[in-house]
């Protein structure tokens, strides 16, 4: 496992609960286990807040890190496109590496495709909500 990977996850700023959340989501990974909540805070259609909890092994932990930050004062259909080039990265077709997910190199590479389903659960929690 990549050193940078757990830096990543050890970053839990919104790594919290949002009680006021305008926006709620929890998904469950059928295959391990792994288990995410995402509240958000949105505003017009900007995210203003974003938290997360998580019951979850470390990819999943950086995913939602990562995700976390690039989202807040992010506008949703911004934040639904990239949840849809983070699928097509692990797809079938393999999509060459863009630049919107340049905050996320240490997580997607050939490397941790095994890992794909806990890397992309938040973004699937993610998109539940940005895409209504």
């Amino acid at each position: 496992m990549n050193l940078e990977i757990i830096n990543i996850a050890a970053n839990s700023r919104n790594n919290k609960d949002i009680k006021n959340h305008t926006h709620y989501s929890k998904l469950k990974n059928s295959i391990c286990g792994d288990e995410i909540k995402i509240k958000l805070i949105i505003k017009g259609e900007k995210i203003v807040n974003f938290g997360y909890q998580t019951a979850s092994c470390i990819y999943c932990q950086a995913s939602a890190s990562l995700l976390s930050k690039i989202s807040i004062n992010s506008k949703k259909d911004k934040i639904d496109k990239l949840c849809d080039e983070a699928k097509l990265f692990f797809g079938k077709d393999k999509k060459i590496f863009n630049n919107n997910l340049k905050l996320f190199s240490n997580l997607f590479t050939k490397e941790n495709f095994a890992r794909k389903d806990c890397i992309l659960l938040p973004f699937k929690a993610l998109k539940k909500i940005v895409s209504d």
